[in-house]
């Protein structure tokens, strides 16, 4: 894991990226942010009180010199941002909603990195996946092509670095959806410094059992190969065809998949919340994300549950993300 971090940070350092953390009053967000600007990883930018963000630093006994701080109702930037709140939301919020909607922290850091003030956001220490999501969605919105952000973990074990997606948001994901994903999963083990060979998961291998749920994952794949032709990808495949080279050998003699994926689609969140969640548990994989996937600029969602070390960690990923965009 250490590994990783590094090649990371090497990735990023240096290049002043700026990555908006919305929960600025939490010890740990303000713990985080004071570590990443003494290591030189990325500029950080504060919301909220300044006056608790400051007691907050004096607790912890740190320093805020070169951290951003804005307290969105009385920000400078505040009207800026609600005028090109109103134009990107098309009259779906007239200026006295925007005002509103502005003062939260979430929104108003979103609209920091729409309007090119920051370069990617980090939050959920104490807001839910939706209070994240939801304002990523309506203003930064998800790339060409892409109709829906997906959740990603990369596991890790030692040299081992594998994607599983994905984990965290969507449901019950139709062919168009798993082929979105499988793409922009490869994007993302790119930027982890993965060579991407993907897997379309299943419960039967190239037509080995056939029902509505076999379909949908042999469909995935030929829209993914059109989409991305070049891209290293085949389906459906069990886990041990797309992971163990003698059940591929055996299985899908012909694929250009060897038994040597690492990247797995999973068909539903609740195959890949479980799947990432056994490696993890008896695999002993550590497991980093979730990493929303698809979106214009990068917008990741901690769990409730961080450390200070997770808002590093999930906050570099970012700063990774934005270089790559």
């Amino acid at each position: 894991m250490s590994d990783l971090f590094t090649t990371l940070k090497a990735q990023v350092a240096g290049k002043g990226l700026r990555i908006v953390l919305p929960e600025g009053e939490d010890a740990r967000i303000v713990g985080a942010a004071t570590e990443l600007l003494k290591d030189g990883i990325v500029t950080p930018i504060l919301l909220g009180d300044k006056a608790a963000i400051a007691a907050t630093a004096k607790e912890l006994n740190v320093s805020l010199d070169g951290i951003a701080i804005h307290e969105p109702a009385t920000d400078p930037l505040f009207d800026e941002l609600v005028t090109a709140f109103v134009e990107r939301r098309k009259g779906k919020a007239t200026e006295e909603e925007a005002r509103k909607i502005l003062v939260d922290p979430n929104y108003f850091g979103t609209m920091l990195v729409y309007t090119g003030k920051a370069d990617g956001l980090v939050s959920g220490a104490a807001h839910s996946t939706a209070d994240t999501v939801r304002p990523a969605l309506q203003i930064i919105k998800t790339k060409p092509g892409i109709s829906k952000v997906a959740g990603a973990m990369i596991m890790v074990r030692g040299d081992e670095k594998y994607v599983f997606s994905d984990v965290a948001i969507n449901i019950a994901p139709v062919a168009q959806d798993l082929a979105e994903n499988a793409i922009v999963s490869a994007e993302t083990a790119s930027v982890f410094g993965i060579n991407p060979r993907v897997a379309m998961l299943s419960f039967s291998t190239k037509g080995s059992a056939k029902s509505d749920e076999t379909v949908k994952v042999a469909e995935a794949t030929a829209i993914a190969k059109e989409k991305a032709p070049d891209l290293v990808l085949d389906g459906e495949f069990q886990f041990d065809a797309a992971f163990v080279p003698s059940v591929a050998a055996s299985k899908a003699p012909d694929s250009v998949l060897k038994g040597d994926a690492n990247v797995f689609i999973f068909p539903s969140l609740e195959a890949g919340n479980i799947g990432y969640k056994i490696a993890q548990r008896l695999g002993n994989f550590e497991a980093v994300g979730p990493i929303l996937q698809g979106l214009n600029a990068p917008v990741n969602d901690l769990s409730r549950g961080c450390n200070t070390k997770d808002v590093y960690n999930l906050t570099l990923i970012t700063a990774a993300q934005a270089v790559a965009e």
